[in-house]
């Protein structure tokens, strides 16, 4: 099982953690993050772009001048699609981008998230995301920014993913006010977000949670 150190929030060690080989120490499909991460962009869609087929632009349907002896080509009325204000002929109509994906593809991809972050050495535990103290929320994004930087995961070229229970409302408020950092519930892990960010710092009641729902069980794991 891949073993990590366990840190608080001013950086230093306070123990550690033995990670769960079948969440954390999957093997990587490159291949199945590409196939997850086009489903989740997919789902995003709005889909809401339309265009006006020829029986609903605006104009006359009148013929436009007579079929023969004109020397003009024939023409059928100026709501046609060759006409400027006419009609579209394979334009969008409002629609559903989204998809079925396979359960179990989900959560292998998500394993596989996980595992290429835990490989990248690229993953942080921390006891808890305490951080608020007697005063409240006040402070708690330059507290929140101290934090990450004491943990090594803030620089400015690059992005935390922050995973910790919901109720951490001094948390949830601090990550948000910072660009480079993303806070998310452990039900709410997914994917693309795992990708779109360099680190991740997990609680361990987040590392419990993900390993909860997405642990194999030795029987399945050994077919």
């Amino acid at each position: 099982m891949p073993k990590l150190d366990v840190k608080n929030i001013s950086g230093n060690s306070v123990g550690s953690i033995d990670l769960d080989d079948t969440v954390f120490g999957a093997e990587v499909h490159e291949h199945l993050l590409w196939e997850v991460v086009k489903w989740q962009l997919a789902k995003r869609r709005r889909g809401t772009a339309s265009t006006k087929r020829l029986g609903e632009v605006r104009g006359s349907s009148k013929k436009v001048w007579k079929q023969k002896g004109t020397g003009q080509a024939r023409q059928g009325s100026r709501q046609a699609p060759q006409w400027v204000g006419g009609g579209s002929v394979f334009g969008p109509k409002p629609r559903s981008y989204d998809y079925a994906m396979p359960r179990k593809a989900k959560k292998a991809a998500l394993r596989a998230a996980l595992s290429l972050r835990a490989s990248e050495n690229k993953i942080v535990v921390l006891d808890s995301f305490s951080i608020g103290g007697p005063e409240g929320p006040k402070g708690t994004t330059k507290l929140v920014a101290s934090a990450l930087a004491a943990l090594g995961a803030r620089q400015p070229d690059k992005k935390v993913l922050i995973v910790d229970a919901g109720s951490n409302v001094n948390l949830v408020r601090g990550a948000r006010n910072l660009p480079s950092s993303q806070w998310i519930a452990p039900e709410g892990v997914n994917v693309y977000d795992i990708l779109r960010h360099e680190t991740l710092v997990l609680t361990q009641a987040a590392v419990a949670a993900l390993t909860s729902a997405l642990a194999v069980p030795t029987s399945e794991g050994a077919k």
